[in-house]
């Protein structure tokens, strides 16, 4: 029996015991996080399966692990397909599926500090139709039989100056403050980990790759705040930097905290707020109002400061990213690198800036078939030899305390075929189409993201992920609200607004199974753009990200006019910002790969 097959009969028998006939696993925290840290890789722990979103249903005589359309093919690498089924999400809800499933008077048990309030109750009444019953437990089984359990960080905490935030913490607590009274609610609770950062002005370094700290805040009418923290994480720096209009406590105190707020009006972002946490307040006769989190918005809108901030680190990034692909272009071709090298050598390229805090993800590297997985996770037993004939996809970024990069590139290792030109060419002309758009104010990403598609579309094609994600200020690398995304991928219809001030990615794609993936990826500033003779202030987008896209990929005749301006503009901009941060050899060959395309 396998590792990950005996895990999964240990947790049958520890759910027997606990009087259940099922649980659900999900990937995330007691902050309903995207990244978590490795004491909440419960789902990895069990299943085996390294992607960053999904989720496990366990029963008696059957189990499913839920992903969507980015892990296809991973899930299926990874986790073992004679012990789990594969249902792809959105097609399948974790609720649709147990309702269809789960027996009869059957008791499925859930951890409430691990799910939404909605998902609960989705999953209560798809449970009910079948006459089973939704459980919430008070410890949760799988910890139960996970003897080396990491413990969660005890990193310190570490002060973001208000020279590189931009704003005081008081003077977002104020605005917090402001809001409440707007909304008729005595306090908030903000479980959001970014956010709690954003607002304290503090960073952490629990999860990995995401530079927050484990810990709740509770904002009141006043502009008070109550910080919940494990003690050892605190500094004489970090509380002067408080100040006394926070007070702190311990994060073991914070679910007896909530019995304080009896008798109060508490608002409670029910998109980061766990289900444990509305009960909490509603049992001790608080009244829990559902509503987003007042951070979320300000903290995605970025300040002249961080905005300065993210171009100062998309420079250094991109210099560091340049360094790179001379060196694959150089390296890959003789043989003997490999998908972790290649990554090693990059993370080593970023670190000599002097200034990298810590990657902003675990670098995507993938050559040849596994470049056609989105979000490929190499490993010591995946990692594939980079060889001619390939294409080389390398997805990363940095975390830098003035900004957080991710970026795409794809490099032909030898001669591209004319496909793979095809291909790539038509994402390019899908990306310069959404770097150019110009549209009105109330115009959210789900209406840009055929921009992107186009031009895949006219040749029957598409990808299975959205094209744009929310970038934070040494913060989360996907950040809300705004994203560019069909409703289909990745969660309900992206209806944000986009304003002037947000960060979001532009990254479409291409990927044939079993053979290559494409993608090309630059981050976006949402800007105000006048239009002469126009009626109205339109908003567009300016690209911060520097880097060369491979010019050996380009087939020239499926570009417009307009399209290689772009192109050739966008080069050299990216030669001339990057040459001053580069070595005369490394400036020289970047002078040729931005050198102009022409037909």
């Amino acid at each position: 029996m396998s590792t990950h097959s005996a895990r999964l009969a240990a947790l049958r028998d520890q759910l027997s015991r606990d009087r259940l006939d099922g649980f659900v696993v999900p990937l995330t925290d007691e902050h309903m996080s995207e990244y978590v840290g490795a004491y909440a890789q419960r789902l990895a722990w069990l299943t085996g399966f390294q992607g960053s979103a999904g989720t496990a249903v366990v029963l008696p005589q059957e189990a499913a692990i839920f992903t969507d359309g980015r892990y296809t093919l991973q899930v299926r690498e990874q986790v073992s397909g004679d012990d789990w089924q594969f249902v792809g999400v959105p097609d399948t809800s974790v609720a649709a599926w147990l309702g269809d499933h789960a027996a009869d008077g059957a008791r499925i048990g859930y951890d409430p500090w691990l799910h939404t309030r909605a998902w609960v109750e989705e999953a209560r009444t798809a449970l009910a139709r079948v006459g089973a019953t939704l459980v919430p437990v008070d410890a949760n089984p799988v910890d139960a039989i996970w003897p080396d359990r990491p413990a969660p960080s005890d990193a310190v905490l570490t002060v973001q100056p208000d020279a590189v935030a931009g704003r005081a913490s008081a003077a977002k607590r104020a605005e917090v403050a402001d809001w409440l009274g707007e909304v008729g609610a005595d306090a908030t609770v903000i479980a959001a980990l970014d956010s709690i950062a954003w607002l304290l002005n503090v960073r952490g370094a629990d999860v990995a790759r995401t530079p927050v700290a484990l810990a709740y805040t509770i904002v009141h009418a006043d502009g008070t705040a109550d910080l919940f923290v494990a003690p050892e994480k605190m500094t004489p720096e970090v509380a002067e930097h408080l100040g006394n209009a926070v007070r702190v406590h311990d994060r073991a105190a914070f679910a007896p905290a909530l019995a304080t707020l009896a008798g109060k009006r508490v608002a409670i972002d029910p998109g980061f707020a766990v289900s444990a946490i509305f009960d909490r307040v509603e049992q001790a006769g608080g009244s829990a109002l559902a509503l987003r989190d007042p951070v979320v918005l300000a903290k995605a809108t970025k300040n002249p400061v961080e905005i300065a901030g993210h171009r100062a680190a998309s420079t250094r990034d991109g210099a560091a990213l340049s360094r790179f692909l001379r060196w694959i272009a150089d390296e890959a071709p003789k043989g003997g690198q490999t998908e972790l090298s290649a990554a090693a050598r990059l993370h080593a390229f970023r670190e000599e800036t002097g200034m990298l805090k810590d990657l902003s993800f675990d670098a995507i590297s993938a050559t040849g078939p596994h470049g056609a997985i989105p979000h490929y996770h190499v490993t010591e037993a995946s990692s594939l030899p980079i060889e001619r004939g390939q294409l080389y996809l390398i997805d990363s970024g940095g975390q830098y305390q003035d900004g957080t990069t991710d970026v795409t590139r794809v490099v032909p290792i030898g001669t591209p075929t004319a496909e793979m030109r095809d291909r790539f060419t038509r994402v390019l002309k899908g990306h310069i189409a959404l770097a150019t758009a110009i549209f009105p104010r109330g115009t959210c990403g789900a209406q840009l993201d055929a921009f992107a598609r186009a031009p895949l579309w006219q040749a029957g094609l598409d990808f299975a992920h959205g094209t744009g994600h929310g970038v934070g200020s040494f913060l989360s690398v996907h950040e809300g609200p705004a994203r560019i995304a069909k409703p289909t991928y990745g969660g309900p219809a992206p209806a944000e607004p986009l304003l002037p001030g947000m960060i979001l990615s532009n990254e479409p794609g291409y990927y044939k199974a079993g053979e290559y993936g494409i993608r090309i990826e630059n981050l976006l500033l949402v800007v105000e753009r006048a239009i002469a003779g126009g009626e109205a202030v339109m908003l567009a987008f300016e690209t911060l990200t520097l880097a060369p896209i491979d010019r050996d990929l380009i087939e020239v005749g499926l570009l417009t006019d307009y399209e290689l301006s772009w192109l050739n503009a966008y080069h050299a901009r990216v030669a001339a910002e990057l040459s001053p941060a580069l070595g005369a050899e490394d400036a020289a060959w970047l002078a040729s790969r931005c050198s102009p395309v022409t037909r």
